[in-house]
């Protein structure tokens, strides 16, 4: 997050200045490490993760855009892609990518606009007399 941050804003204040401001704000970061991180390569899962996301998205949009994650899953198997059913879950959530739902939408009580929503609550519509309302 930090290192995201720095990278976001380098050009326009430089490393340095960024790194003697998080510092003074509590929040220190050593040089060394932002170099490291940034020169780092990309972890095996990162780059296994974005082959995936290709087929992940293939295997969804043949499908209608209806499968969900288990249905996208047991299709990738089918087609000799080994891949864990909790990694195409965390994908399809990465993608925002989302299987059809069964069953009908939920309805709810629409309001008519004419009508105040205190209107039910006022005293003048309560016959006090007779303890009813009009």
């Amino acid at each position: 997050m930090i290192i995201d941050y720095i990278n976001r804003y380098k050009n326009e204040y430089g490393v340095e200045p960024i790194y003697r401001v998080l510092t003074g704000h509590g929040c220190p970061i050593a040089l060394s490490t932002y170099y490291e991180a940034r020169n780092r390569p990309a972890s095996q899962r990162a780059v296994r993760d974005e082959k995936l996301k290709v087929e992940v998205s293939r295997v969804h949009a043949e499908n209608y855009s209806v499968y969900g994650a288990r249905k996208v899953w047991l299709e990738m198997r089918r087609e000799g892609i080994d891949v864990a059913r909790c990694t195409v879950e965390r994908l399809m959530g990465v993608l925002g990518l989302e299987g059809a739902r069964r069953g009908k939408k939920k309805r709810t009580t629409v309001a008519d606009p004419r009508v105040s929503p205190m209107a039910w609550w006022t005293l003048d519509k309560v016959d006090t007399s007779r303890n009813v309302c009009r």
